[in-house]
């Protein structure tokens, strides 16, 4: 059955359907020998899909969902471009896997790593309004009215405006203020600029939830399978 290559390369582990769209436009697939188009469809039991040189065959893949507990100053990388930890050095599994849902290499926390493209792309388009938690360790307490500014939205130095959050705040101590931060959204360093907009600075950032999907107890640097519990709640 013909099917959008995007969709094909998203099951085979490639990457949310954006993704798989960029690999298209980038010239990097090819169906029968000719590079492929977007917008262009294939049948993967009779037609020849190359990805690179990786020709992908006709077989159901094995799902991979695994939990990943990224520590400060790792890379959120699959392949290694330079000499630093990036994530797939903590994950020694052989199959093709990607992450849903980066975190920048000062911060640390729960990472979903899959090769279910469909998956990917519900835990990642915004029109589904997954959530992420964090614990946002901030250098001072901050006031109501800028607890307001980040619960209403914020505008950025970009311009562009950031959708309402939840913010609520978790404890003080001797480090700073705690506070726990959701989004339905996730920008890149969203919680830093947002932060900076309003007069704080962001001294730690730990995502403790993806969705349904929990940190837990997992320990820095760890990683684990999620159960089928978890899968069938990440995907309903």
């Amino acid at each position: 059955m013909e099917e959008r290559l995007q969709k094909i390369l998203s099951r085979y582990g490639y990457g949310s359907r954006r993704e798989s769209e960029k690999l298209i436009q980038d010239r990097k697939v090819s169906v029968n020998g000719k590079i492929a188009e977007l917008g262009q469809k294939a049948d993967i039991e009779r037609d020849a899909i190359k990805v690179g040189s990786r020709l992908l065959q006709p077989t159901q893949q094995k799902m991979i969902y695994i939990a990943f507990h990224k520590p400060r100053g790792v890379l959120s990388d699959i392949v290694k471009t330079r000499e630093e930890k990036i994530v797939r050095d903590y994950i020694d599994i052989p199959e093709h896997i990607f992450i849903v849902g980066r975190l920048d290499k000062d911060s640390e926390g729960l990472m979903l790593l899959t090769n279910d493209g469909n998956l990917a792309n519900i835990l990642t388009h915004p029109r589904y309004q997954h959530e992420k938690e964090y614990q946002v360790l901030l250098n001072r307490t901050p006031d109501e009215k800028q607890l307001n500014a980040w619960r209403n939205g914020v505008v950025l130095e970009d311009g562009s405006r950031t959708g309402k959050a939840k913010i609520d705040i978790l404890r003080i101590d001797v480090k700073g203020c705690w506070v726990n931060v959701t989004l339905k959204e996730g920008r890149k360093r969203q919680i830093r600029e947002t932060a900076a907009r309003i007069g704080l600075y962001v001294k730690r950032i730990i995502r403790v939830r993806i969705s349904t999907l929990e940190l837990g107890n997992l320990p820095k640097g760890k990683w684990r399978y999620l159960t089928e519990k978890e899968i069938k709640e990440l995907k309903s």
